[in-house]
């Protein structure tokens, strides 16, 4: 720690030369920062808290420079490079809170609730000496009992399904890993499908060994799934740069006025230099996943499928400060090999750059791509002399919409109670054993699952939670034809509609717009009917893929789901056409 702080405080010369800061103006911002803390400490009329006012102080302090520069407490530092580092200290379970009671969804390999004998479906009733179960067990209190040090002593009682008694496990906490590839898995004899949830510090080798695993399987050509990967760590992404371009080439370069231009380049043999490659983003793909994919599409390695990325392109340092806390400062911005830079403007302030989903969803850029404009002033050129755009994100080269059509009101509802869980928690849970006994493998799994039927008892489950399934109302024309006669009556200055008695005789006389109404009833009636049916078939590819999940694994999840993967579909529609495929990254 010291040796951080010593560091810290070496570059604040180099800043001041580097920027030409006028000194007396310097001193003179200092001494007034100072001159107010001792005021308050001082002279204010109560005492002061003066910790949680010089961390707000230094909260909205950063907050005048960027939208990701921030402070993060002492508390909170350790639990925000949790997911990046790669490990946590704890028990190795994944665990899922189901009516006031800790279910364990998973168990971590090689972790010390495996070699204990734990395992998925268990129901955690004690910690210690405090009860595990009733309506004050929430995530926050699981982690704070369950986590602790390396080598530290945890008792959990557990019940399972098939035992009378509770069992007691003796646990020596350890260094959990944690994955940032969810899954890897062949789609046909020749295409592989890899999906990096976030870059992590390991990340680098799980996708080297993902790709050496698909490639002894028969891997020539490669789908990359980069959707949902809000970033991490800078080098890492320029790392996994390296495994897809050859040697010597511009992977990323950063800049800022106090950090002088620095190129990162290919320095070696990467595992997939060769072979069709497919890169899915979408507007959730952040930060180290615009690098990769910036870098892919200006060297026309590789076809981007999906929507706008975020648009993060500033870099940030991490600066420790003496009492564990510390600053993420953005140091410089990042630049893709053609010289873009695509970090999205926040020039109406935090609160308009925040909204900025909304924003898209409101102006329909996740339905079509023709929304998004971009000035010729952030026009740049791949390496084929391919037209794309910096300014704000990475614009794919083959657009996805966003699929609304599939959004029932039943599926928003059993989503919002959260019965997906529940009911896949409950069902496993009484059929784990024999299920698993019968049909020990993910290929079993997908031949009896037809014959379960799920999909029935799914919908009988959520009716008794007070979820029913749409129903086509075949009233809808006369529903519609009031709703327009009340309308009408209502936005009409026409004297003699000032009824609906009045208005529905002329209208009844008049065939033509009758007929009008009709059919605009009747083109509803299919709509809706449409898309309750693309709804079922998704509910049900969800169910299926979260059984599969617990019973099975993660990985299984992608493998149950990809048929309902639009984008997915996409890109293996665009990678199998040689014509397609090779048309896109070549000059237009």
């Amino acid at each position: 720690m010291k040796r951080n702080i010593f560091y810290l405080f070496l570059l604040i010369p180099v800043f001041l030369s580097s920027q030409n800061i006028d000194r007396n103006e310097l001193l003179a911002t200092d001494n007034k920062m100072s001159f107010t803390l001792n005021m308050i400490r001082y002279y204010y009329a109560e005492k002061p808290d003066m910790k949680n006012i010089v961390e707000k102080g230094i909260v909205n302090m950063l907050k005048e420079l960027d939208p990701h520069s921030v402070y993060i407490s002492k508390e909170d530092v350790q639990k925000m490079n949790e997911p990046l580092v790669g490990n946590f200290d704890g028990i190795g379970v994944s665990f899922q809170i189901m009516k006031d009671t800790i279910y364990v969804v998973d168990v971590i390999r090689g972790g010390p609730s495996e070699k204990l004998g734990v395992m998925p479906g268990d129901k955690i009733i004690k910690v210690d000496d405090k009860i595990a179960t009733g309506d004050t067990i929430k995530n926050d209190w699981v982690f704070k009992n369950l986590r602790g040090v390396k080598g530290s002593l945890v008792k959990v009682t557990i019940e399972r399904k098939g035992r009378k008694e509770p069992i007691v496990f003796d646990i020596i906490r350890d260094k959990i890993p944690i994955t940032s590839v969810d899954t890897w898995f062949m789609l046909d004899k020749d295409l592989g499908y890899i999906r990096l949830d976030r870059f992590a510090q390991n990340s680098l080798n799980e996708v080297t060994q993902a790709i050496k695993d698909l490639k002894a399987k028969g891997m020539k050509e490669l789908i990359f799934d980069l959707r949902g990967n809000g970033g991490g760590y800078l080098d890492v992404a320029f790392k996994l740069c390296d495994e897809f371009l050859s040697e010597d080439k511009l992977l990323v370069y950063t800049e800022g006025v106090s950090s002088p231009r620095y190129d990162f380049k290919a320095e070696r043999k990467g595992e997939f230099e060769k072979g069709k490659l497919v890169i899915l983003i979408d507007e959730s793909s952040a930060s180290a996943s615009e690098i990769v994919s910036g870098a892919v599409q200006d060297w026309d390695r590789g076809v981007i499928v999906g929507r706008r990325s975020f648009g993060k392109g500033l870099v940030q340092r991490p600066f420790n400060l003496p009492d564990g806390s510390q600053i993420r400062l953005t140091t410089s911005r990042y630049y893709t090999p053609s010289g873009r830079c695509i970090q999205k403007p926040w020039d109406d302030g935090l609160d308009s750059y925040y909204k900025d989903y909304i924003k898209r969803y409101e102006h329909k850029e996740f339905i079509t791509p023709d929304s998004i404009i971009f000035p010729d002033s952030l026009k740049y050129s791949t390496q084929n002399g391919r037209i794309v755009y910096g300014g704000g994100g990475i614009m794919p080269d083959v657009f996805v919409p966003m699929d609304t059509s599939r959004a029932s009101d039943y599926l928003i509802n059993l989503r919002s109670k959260g019965l997906f869980n529940n009911f896949t928690m409950l069902w496993v849970d009484e059929n784990r054993v024999k299920f698993l006994k019968e049909n020990p493998t993910f290929e079993d799994f997908n031949k009896v699952y037809p014959s379960l039927k799920l999909m029935e008892k799914f919908s009988s489950y959520a009716e008794k939670e007070g979820v029913k399934h749409n129903e086509i109302k075949k009233e809808w024309v006369n529903q519609m034809l009031l709703q327009y006669i009340q309308e009408q009556i209502k936005d009409s200055t026409s004297p003699s509609y000032t009824s609906y008695q009045t208005y529905a005789k002329e209208l009844l006389s008049n065939p033509d717009l009758l007929s009008n109404i009709v059919e605009k009833a009747e083109n509803e009636d299919k709509k809706m009917s449409n898309m309750m049916q693309k709804s079922d078939i998704y509910i049900e590819a969800v169910l299926k893929a979260m059984i599969a999940r617990n019973l099975y694994g993660v990985n299984y999840y992608y493998q149950s789901i990809k048929d309902t993967d639009e984008g997915l579909q996409k890109a293996i529609s665009i990678i199998k056409d040689d014509k397609v495929y090779n048309s896109i990254i070549s000059k237009r």
